[in-house]
């Protein structure tokens, strides 16, 4: 079951229990608007320990990926597991509220695999931050790899901080990140399909289990209705991980060091229960539920 695996999610828990501080710190002492937030921030570096090879396991038979593949190697994707802890700690002096940071999406850049038994070492930053008087977009970025290869993985992460009730609405209702106003994202129709996800309504607890990222809009209904969503919705980087597995499946013939960059934008929250599927064109990667329907995840990759 994946929930033993919370147990190895220390850094991630302590770093949740440090932001639920600042959170509870925010609502006797509102962040001001006007107060100047800048970027580039400091770069933090850390090394930690090769992950577990069940966790690792357990990981990627969730994302519907083949473990044997991936033998001896980490998924880029799993990245949030290990880079969140160093992550959070580039956002802890903004004044911004955090209990309303949502994922906008992000871009993975992989130039070598990255070995399983090796110590990781990580830097992150606050790269750029994209505000006006409704929103706010923030832009790090998380480096990854081993005394052999130190930039194996570089991974950059948008955030969307909706700063009025206005733009918290427009983010839930999915229109944060729309190409144009009043329009969303589309699977194209002639779209292929590679692959259906079946999702069940614990599927954001059991992906909170294997990554750490217990934020309770995943995984605790009333929260999820409270924050406008109406009910749980899935993680970003879960629908994200399901698509890439799905390429490395079909498109890729099971070749795993096949993809080389993927860019995906998270254009509509994917509430649970659910079943979508993922859709491919040459260079393009989607999430809905059928072509021509809105999308909950578009993307761009390169081999």
């Amino acid at each position: 079951m994946n929930a033993r695996h919370l147990l190895q999610q220390g850094p991630m828990l302590a770093t949740l229990g440090r932001m639920a501080v600042k959170v509870l710190q925010q609502r006797f002492e509102p962040p001001r608007p006007d107060t100047p937030a800048t970027a580039p921030g400091p770069r933090l570096t850390e090394t930690v320990a090769p992950r577990d090879p069940a966790l690792v396991a357990d990981y990627l038979r969730w994302c519907k990926g083949d473990p044997s593949a991936w033998r001896g190697t980490l998924p880029p994707h799993l990245f949030p597991q290990w880079g969140f802890p160093l992550l959070a700690r580039t956002l802890a002096d903004l004044p911004y509220p955090l209990a309303r940071v949502l994922n906008g999406g992000c871009r993975l850049e992989i130039a070598a695999p990255l070995p399983a038994d090796e110590p990781l070492e990580l830097s992150a930053q606050l790269v750029e931050i994209n505000a006006d008087a409704r929103r706010a977009v923030l832009h790090q970025r998380l480096v990854t790899g081993t005394a052999r290869a130190p930039e194996s993985l570089v991974s950059h992460l948008y955030a969307y901080v909706p700063l009025t009730d206005a733009g918290a609405g427009e983010k839930a209702r999915g229109r944060g990140r729309s190409p144009a106003k009043g329009t969303r994202p589309l699977v194209p129709v002639d779209a292929r399909e590679i692959g259906q996800m079946r999702l069940t309504a614990s599927a954001g607890f059991e992906f909170a289990c294997l990554t750490g990222d217990l934020n309770p809009v995943h995984w605790l209904v009333p929260y999820g209705r409270a924050a406008g969503f109406g009910g749980t919705i899935l993680h970003g980087f879960a629908t994200m991980s399901r698509a890439i597995e799905r390429l490395n499946r079909v498109v890729f013939a099971g070749d795993i060091r096949a993809l080389k960059v993927v860019d995906v934008k998270f254009t509509r929250p994917l509430r649970l229960p659910a079943r979508v599927a993922v859709f491919q064109k040459p260079g393009e990667l989607f999430v809905g539920e059928a072509p021509g329907a809105p999308a909950y995840l578009t993307g761009t990759y390169d081999v």
